[in-house]
């Protein structure tokens, strides 16, 4: 195969982490019919990117059977930036080890296993998608007789009780680690007047207490809802008793997230958001800042490489020094 474009993408060498299809997964697109030039799909076939001659459609796969199809759109970054957008879980934070944990305790639940261990080759899929998306993957291949309703009992049982051992100081030790540099950063952004929009996948029940205790460990002299210009979550969860919130439908790879928090949260227009850029070090973040519109910055540390989506970041970084000087120009 040789090196191949996508329009509003770039060009692309063989080895970029995209995989060719002969069909979009929907059955709806094909290379060579109806104007289609093009199907390829992200290493974790997540995302597939449906190429015509002077347009692109990005097809978001479901687990859950609700997928959706979004125009690709060009980026470009103008300066002076007006806002940062930063995803929660491994780039704010370190604790996307905790979270698989988590899931892993609750397939371990659904087996009646205790001693159940996931995999490496799991990572990519049970990080940076929703809490549904995480366990539909467990689901499938270690016990498809079990249901995502099951699941996600299980899961909230694990959450509520570690979460609560964490907030009373007798928790899983490192849960929640600031990334390094991550003081310096957000300090250096505020004394440029850029505003700062937090986003996350993640239940409000289990970001917020994450977000606190960051901030608390940090010592940044205010809480983190003064800090923060907008910070956004995929909400409440839909249970029995209790009303819920849209989100786990629709959070990362779909762009709404990044897309509300920037339009609605900071109040930046549409045809503004060259000045605004997205940071993210999982591949569903990368796909969901790259669907909005923004300009997408992968940071090393995540499974942007091992979900292949490495293709769609503007830029990629291995530290925060390397971005705050990407925004400076």
């Amino acid at each position: 195969m040789k090196e191949f474009c996508i329009p509003d993408l770039g060009r692309f060498a063989p080895d970029c982490g995209l995989i060719p299809l002969d069909c979009c997964s929907d059955g709806f697109h094909r290379p060579g019919e109806n104007g289609v030039v093009s199907v390829t799909a992200t290493g974790d076939r997540k995302v597939e990117l449906i190429a015509y001659e002077n347009r692109t459609l990005a097809y978001v796969t479901s687990a859950l059977g609700y997928p959706a199809y979004y125009p690709v759109r060009q980026t470009s970054l103008r300066r002076p930036v007006k806002a940062v957008l930063m995803d929660l879980d491994g780039t704010s934070v370190r604790s996307e080890e905790f979270w698989v944990w988590i899931i892993e305790m609750t397939t371990a639940s659904l087996l009646g296993d205790p001693a159940f261990r996931l995999e490496p080759a799991d990572l990519p899929y049970v990080s940076g998608h929703s809490v549904s998306e995480h366990l539909e993957y467990c689901i499938r291949k270690y016990c498809p007789h079990k249901t995502v309703e099951q699941a996600r009992a299980f899961y909230f049982e694990h959450t509520h009780r570690e979460m609560n051992e964490i907030l009373a100081g007798r928790g899983r030790e490192g849960a929640f680690v600031p990334a390094p540099g991550i003081k310096e950063f957000l300090l250096a952004l505020k004394a440029r007047g850029i505003k700062i929009g937090l986003v996350t996948s993640g239940l409000y029940e289990k970001a917020w207490p994450e977000i606190m205790s960051a901030f608390k460990t940090l010592h940044m002299g205010m809480k983190a809802e003064d800090f923060y210009d907008a910070s956004i979550t995929a909400g409440f969860p839909l249970r029995q008793g209790a009303v819920g919130t849209l989100g786990e439908l629709s959070p990362k790879p779909h762009p709404w997230l990044y897309a509300e928090v920037a339009r609605v949260g900071l109040g930046i227009p549409f045809e503004e958001r060259d000045r605004v850029l997205g940071i993210e070090d999982s591949g569903a973040g990368v796909a969901s800042i790259r669907l909005a519109g923004f300009t997408t910055v992968g940071i090393a540390g995540g499974n942007i490489e091992g979900s292949g989506t490495r293709a769609l970041c503007d830029a990629y970084c291995q530290n925060f020094n390397e971005i705050l000087a990407l925004i400076d120009g």
